[in-house]
């Protein structure tokens, strides 16, 4: 008798043809952007940031949205579909009898899920004649990504990285100027907002909010420059739900039936939103309303557990219209953790949204618990978790371990969403026992727009 797959296949025939757009299956319509007025911005002012067609995606009603079929054979030949594993050496090293299933994006080229939008943005903003491209990155693995596709779509790009992992991660920036991207550590002294940062502080560790300040500040100094945003925004997360379609097919593969559990990670929500939003059109429609899905962040920057649902500022200078958002606050000076990706104080609204409704649950995390998910996950299954994926692995194994205790045995899916290859430094404080475990600060919101609606 032949034993179980570990593995689906990764036939060229799983990549979608179309992405799938959360926005008409929402429990409630999504409160949209607004002014510190209270007047929704005109299409103008996202135009101006953003490539046409994006703008037109962002505000989508529609359910399924073609791929462009330049975009579809890119990504197939960047390496999707990316593989679906059985995590079965991780399920006996716990005892547990859940089947526990990974989608692993670290196999593409910059080591993430980030390249799936990366395409997609920079291929749009190529046919509308823009010749730069102006971004902000964490950890490195979004400005990894969209420099590499400003290389294949002969796009310039520069990428204003957060000044703590610029210093923790130095071969991301080695990547990104490889692929021929300017990276510039932030806050910097190229724009107002980042000399604004430094006469306070200038030893401040830096934040994705200051970062993107930096990058719209410096877009709008440019005619033929374009903002590209890694996370947040629709039409980021609808690009990304490719990951949770081809997910679909591969557990069927597998002759398993829907997940009971789908669990990711959660700075922004594209990686978490890229496949939880395929597989929770079949909570929202009623056919699996057992179906739990669990988004993870760091205790440091606990915005969905311990933030505050309230119309924010997507960046730290005021330079975006407002969302409604969990948010700890576009002040907030986040702790310097490892996992630079999930150091942003708000979320993706439609994310924020699901959490409000109950559809979504919210767990947060220690970064030493987390590397010590990440490393045993690497001793059982051979792959080293990037920091922000770690928080997956720590949820997965916990609610693995309750199952254990109570005797059940649910199929638990989660995002891999990039490999620690490049983030080895924070591995090496774990193992010599160096981490340091922050705290939340104090979340301090008064200072937000009362927003009219």
């Amino acid at each position: 008798m032949r034993p179980p797959r570990r593995r689906a296949s990764q036939s060229e025939d799983l990549v979608p043809e179309f992405w799938y757009n959360i926005v008409p299956d929402l429990p409630k319509p999504l409160p949209p952007p607004l002014l510190p007025d209270g007047r929704v911005p005109p299409r103008e002012m996202f135009e101006r940031l953003f490539a046409k067609s994006l703008v037109e995606q962002e505000f989508s009603s529609e359910r399924f949205i073609r791929i462009p079929e330049v975009v579809r054979d890119t990504l197939i030949s960047l390496g999707r579909p990316t593989p679906l594993l059985r995590a079965r050496r991780l399920e006996e090293l716990l005892g547990t009898k859940a089947r526990i299933y990974y989608k692993y994006e670290g196999v593409l080229p910059t080591g993430s899920h980030k390249v799936n939008t990366a395409v997609a943005q920079a291929y749009y903003n190529s046919i509308e004649g823009v010749e730069r491209l102006s971004t902000e990155t964490g950890a490195g693995q979004w400005g990894s990504a969209l420099s590499l596709a400003g290389a294949l779509f002969k796009l310039k790009v520069r990428v204003f990285m957060v000044r703590s992992s610029y210093e923790q991660k130095p071969y991301r920036r080695v990547l990104m100027e490889l692929y021929g991207a300017e990276v510039v550590p932030s806050p910097s002294r190229l724009t107002k907002a980042g000399l604004s940062v430094l006469e306070r502080d200038p030893n401040h560790p830096g934040s994705l909010g200051i970062a993107i300040s930096e990058a719209i500040e410096d877009v709008l100094s440019d005619e033929k420059a374009r903002y590209s945003l890694g996370s947040v925004l629709n039409h980021v997360l609808l690009h990304q739900t490719v990951i949770g379609l081809e997910a679909l097919k591969q557990l069927e593969e597998l002759g398993e039936e829907l997940p009971d559990y789908v669990i990711g990670c959660v700075g922004g929500g594209s990686n978490y939103a890229g496949l939880a939003y395929p597989f929770l059109r079949f909570k929202l429609s009623g056919r699996r309303k057992d179906m739990r899905f669990v988004a993870v962040e760091p205790r440091a920057c606990p915005s969905l557990t311990r933030g505050v649902y309230a119309y924010d500022y997507g960046d730290t200078a005021g330079l975006t219209p407002l969302l409604k958002m969990y948010t700890v606050g576009h002040r907030y000076r986040v702790p310097p953790i490892h996992a630079g990706g999930l150091r942003y104080h708000g979320d993706a609204p439609s994310l924020c949204l699901l959490v409000a409704e109950g559809l979504v649950e919210a767990r947060a995390y220690h970064q030493t618990e987390v590397f010590e998910a990440g490393a045993i996950f690497a001793r059982t299954e051979g792959i080293v978790p990037a920091p922000e994926s770690a928080h997956a692995v720590k949820a997965a194994i916990d609610i693995a371990l309750e199952a254990k205790r109570s005797g059940e045995s649910p199929v638990i899916l989660f995002n891999l969403s990039g490999h620690g290859l490049l983030d080895l430094q924070g591995y090496l404080e774990y193992l010599e026992g160096r981490l340091v475990d922050y705290e939340p600060l104090e979340i301090d919101i008064s200072y937000l727009p009362k927003v009219n609606v």
